[in-house]
């Protein structure tokens, strides 16, 4: 029995080896942040000052300001205008922008985005009024970063408020407005405070985030890009060491648990010439190391709001089902790690294992999920 046990310490190390060599790589960039509330940065975008110049792609830098807000310098605009991100998908490749002035509309009037790498996802047309008066003004969000004593700027995408506007206003402009959904019906009045929505085109790293990856330049380029593993390997270089280590190693297994399994029966026949029993005991049921119903639902819940706002914007794809989160769905939050879900595909998954299915925390090693906070939301 001495040389089984060694036999098998033995098989259990080669297995380990091999593990370690499919799955090891070299060192990726990291990912970092202005603070801990503020979005996570990483590829195509990267930290000045914080990380090298090889983790970004060009016109995709940003910077920490005075109070530690994440700073976007819009490039090639005119003029040049620097914006607060308030959020990163990088799974649909969108960026959620803000005035640090507070005063958005002000920027509005002069946005410029076709020399910069980012475009609006949706527009919609807003005409701007200059009124000197109250009258008929109630009806109106004003926008007061604007207006002054005496006069009031409002705006309408509305035909007929502009109709009624035109009467006693004065005309300032019309301006698209990249607005963060497309409005299906006219909007009567906004002081235009809310965040803009810009997407960009390239690098094209959505399916590539989407499926858990990382893209990053590739070696020697300044603007070719690969999609990396977490453990940082391409897909490619995954498959190479696969099939030219894993099968030679994987059949060298094989053949020596056929040799571990013929000595054992061997010893067995030894041991036992003349001897046949059979085994009265019922089979053991297997196990399920999941968790109650009672406990499941003691994990907290959230309906997402319209503004998709969760604790961690990048995680906008529920890693169960690969689909995207939409506004109103029902999201569960595993306590300790803080990872989301669809509520309905979490419930499947916690009976059957308990442990989280993105970083394997087992949550009865947690604390209970009534000393956790929930995940934030911009709509509960």
């Amino acid at each position: 029995m001495d040389r089984q046990h060694k036999t098998i310490a033995a098989l259990v190390l080669i297995l380990s080896c091999l593990d370690v060599l499919v799955v090891s790589s070299s060192e990726i960039c990291t990912n970092s942040a202005c603070h801990p509330s503020e979005p996570s940065i990483r590829f195509p975008f990267r930290l000045q000052t914080v990380q090298p110049k090889e983790c970004g792609y060009p016109g995709f830098d940003l910077t920490c300001d005075s109070t530690n807000l994440t700073s976007l310098q819009l490039q090639n605009t005119s003029p040049p205008q620097r914006f607060s991100v308030q959020a990163i998908d990088y799974g649909s490749q969108e960026i959620w922008l803000n005035d640090p002035n507070n005063c958005l509309p002000q920027r509005l009037l002069t946005l410029n985005l076709s020399g910069s790498p980012f475009s609006a996802v949706s527009y919609q047309d807003f005409t701007l009024f200059n009124c000197s008066f109250d009258y008929k003004l109630y009806r109106f969000n004003p926008i007061a970063c604007l207006s002054g004593s005496g006069y009031t700027i409002v705006a309408t995408s509305s035909l007929e408020a502009v109709w009624i506007l035109s009467s006693s206003c004065s005309f300032v402009s019309t301006i698209p407005v990249p607005v963060q959904w497309p409005y299906y019906e006219q909007v009567w009045s906004s002081d235009l405070s809310e965040d803009i929505k810009l997407t960009w085109g390239a690098p094209q790293c959505g399916k590539c985030e989407s499926k858990g990856g990382r893209c990053g330049l590739k070696s020697n380029s300044s603007n070719l890009i690969e999609c990396k593993t977490q453990h940082g390997l391409t897909s490619g270089a995954r498959y190479a060491i696969s099939v030219g280590a894993g099968v030679p190693t994987l059949l060298f297994v094989l053949g020596l648990v056929c040799y571990i399994c013929g000595r054992f029966k061997a010893c067995r026949r030894q041991s036992y010439p003349v001897m046949e029993f059979t085994s009265n005991l019922a089979l053991q049921p297997t196990l399920v190391s999941g968790l109650d119903g009672a406990t499941i639902e003691s994990y907290p819940k959230t309906v997402l709001g319209d503004s998709r706002r969760l604790l961690r914007p990048d995680d906008n794809i529920c890693p169960i089902c690969l689909s995207e989160y939409k506004p109103k769905d029902t999201l569960r939050t595993i306590p300790g790690c803080q990872h989301c879900f669809h509520a309905a595909c979490i419930d499947a998954w916690l009976p059957l294992n308990a442990a989280c299915p993105v970083c394997r925390n087992n949550p009865k090693h947690s604390p209970p999920a009534s000393e956790l906070a929930p995940p934030s939301s911009d709509n509960v």
